[in-house]
Formats: structure tokens, sequence, C-alpha cells
């Protein structure tokens, strides 16, 4: 089959962090644009599916089941033969890990597209049968998406570049219950120590916006690291607002809808929010978030640390290991004028 033979079926598929998976959206619009006729379809794993189940323009979302980063077997073989039996034109692999190659391998669409590394592993070898080299590609997600996309299929880029997510609109009314109007949130944790602003930060701020009159509330992830944060907040701010710890990432994104603004590091709810159409700030400080993730924000959206002195990237993999650590260097007021600014 030949690539400029127009598809019937296609497969998006998406296997990395949770928060990464929002920067697929503009590939798929631009895919579903060139393609308006085709069925689209999506596969990532079932904790991320809620993301994409809202999305009206994509036909089908598969949720595939795993637990603890180890697919469930027992689950996946059928789940497996359910998808080959699409006879999917064409899939596109986003992530370009080992499982989304071996999915691809298995699924067998006619045509199979990857970005893979200088130096691949065999199982991404004969996993596609078109391939574009990362290092050819731009560093951030978004753009690296669309750049694929324009390299195997001539998928022009959209005019105007955006994450798109739904909530779901039946949860609206609980959302309203769990989060007041004109409330700002500002999530504390973050997928990696090195990305969170310290929680001293967190407190000066805090305490610049509580006296300007602005309503808070602070969040964090479900893991007892992040949890931990908030206890550390509370010691400071005993009195601050701090929002139910939420596991169903629906009801999450519902709350997150609700929100005048949402501050936080390089992480899962800043691209929720911006996803949603939700105002945000990102704090963006080490090297990888300044490479992947900052450039899809606009400079209006964006506050940035010192350059990161780091000695090397081993040294920063989990936090950062200078005297004076990158995120450290954003101050309070930065982020206070630059949530003003974004309010007025």
């Amino acid at each position: 089959m030949s690539n400029f033979i127009k598809p019937q079926k296609i497969l998006a598929i998406q296997f990395k962090y949770l928060g990464d998976a929002v920067f697929i959206t503009p590939a798929l619009l631009a895919l579903k644009a060139q393609y308006p006729e085709a069925e689209l379809h999506v596969l990532v794993a079932k904790e991320v599916a809620p993301l994409f189940e809202h999305l009206s323009w994509i036909t089908k979302v598969w949720a595939f089941p795993r637990s603890r980063g180890k697919a469930k077997i027992s689950e996946s073989w059928p789940f497996i033969k359910a998808l080959r039996a699409e006879r999917y034109d064409r899939s596109v692999d986003f992530g370009g890990n080992d499982r989304g190659a071996i999915l691809s391998r298995l699924i067998s669409a006619k045509v199979r597209v990857a970005a893979l590394d200088a130096k691949p592993k065999f199982i991404k070898r004969i996993a596609y049968t078109n391939t574009v080299r990362v290092d050819s590609l731009p560093d951030a997600w978004v753009a690296r998406h669309l750049q694929l996309l324009a390299r195997v299929w001539q998928t022009p880029s959209p005019e105007l570049v955006r994450m798109t997510i739904e909530a779901d609109s039946a949860l609206a009314q609980k959302a309203k219950a769990i989060l007041k109007e004109q409330t700002i949130i500002c999530h504390l944790g973050t997928s990696q120590p090195k990305k969170e602003w310290p929680v001293i930060r967190w407190y000066e701020f805090y305490q610049l916006a509580n006296a300007a009159g602005y309503h808070l509330a602070f969040s964090v992830g479900t893991n007892e690291r992040e949890q931990a944060l908030l206890a550390e907040f509370k010691l400071l701010a005993p009195e601050c607002v701090a929002l139910p710890v939420l596991d169903n990432l629906a009801e999450y994104l519902a709350v997150l809808k609700q929100a005048e603004l949402v501050i936080s590091g390089d992480t899962g709810p800043l691209h929720f929010a911006s996803g949603l159409g939700v105002k945000v700030i990102g704090l963006f400080g080490t090297a990888d978030s300044e490479k992947y993730a900052a450039p899809i924000y606009h400079i209006e959206e964006r506050v940035h640390s010192e350059a990161c002195v780091c000695v090397n990237e081993l040294a920063h993999f989990s936090t950062c290991q200078h005297k004076s650590p990158c995120m450290a260097s954003i101050s309070a007021e930065s982020v206070f004028n630059k949530m003003r600014q974004v309010l007025l």
C-alpha cells in the first residue's frame, strides 16, 4: 500500500508519561484535518483514556489494560486480537518505546510509523515500515510529533498549534462543589523532584497572593512523595485550602476545568489545564523542561529559572545538586507578577 493512498482507518499509539499524552493532540488534529473521512483511533494506557474520551473527532479510544507499568497478559491478547481485526491502514507510534513497538508489530497496520534513535533495538527495527531519525526532529514534543507526520505523510502543520482535551460535562456540578469559582489551583508536585518549585517558594508566593486577595487552592498527586509536599506546605500555611486527592482522572479534569488559573511545574496537571483551555503559568527550570515542554507554551504562560548550572545530566536526573538549585532561583515575586499579568 502506498503512503499516499487515502487511509480509511488510522491508529495513533502513545505509551509514555501521563502528562505527555496531551502533547499528541495537535498531531491528531492535523491527521483529522488531512484525512477528515478516515476513522481516527487512539491506543493509550487505560489510566490515560479519559484525556481523549470526550473528543468528538476521535472515532474510538482503546484503553489498554496494564498495572504498575506492566501489561495484564490475560486481558492483553484478546485486546490485541480486537485491534488486529480493525485492519488499520496506518498506525503512528508517538511514544517510540518498547511497548509501542511491540503493539505496533502485533496490530500490524499496513503502514507503521515511528521516530527512532540512531541505533534502535531489534524489536523497533522490525516493528515499523516507515521511520524518521529522532535527532532530525525538533526537541519540543508537539513540534516533534507534527514534523514526524509531515515527513512521512506530508501532513501540513496547522496554523494554530494548540493542545486539546475535553472534560466530562456530566461531572461539572461535582467539580463545582469541590472548587469554588475564581480559584487559582497551585499544583505543588511533579513526576520528578528536580522539576518542583521548593515548598518555601510556594509559601512566599502564597503570602503575596493571599495578601492581595486572590483565592488559591493547593493540589498534589496521589503518591506518598507528593502527599509529603502538601503536608510540609500545610505546616507553613495551616489555613490554606487544599484540594482533595482525586485518583479518578476524569474527575480531576473536571475540577481543573473550573479553575481560573493553574500554576504548576512541568507535569501533567499543567498540560491538562492547557489542553482544557484554562489559563496556565508553567514554572520551568531544568534543562529537559526547557527543551521539551517550555517551547509549547507562549511566553506569557512561562516563568523561567536562571540557567541550569548542574555539572552533568546524571547529577540532575532526580534532583538539582547545585548549591543554588535551578528551580529555587524562580522567585515568588516573579510568579506573583506573572499571575497578575495573566489575570488582567
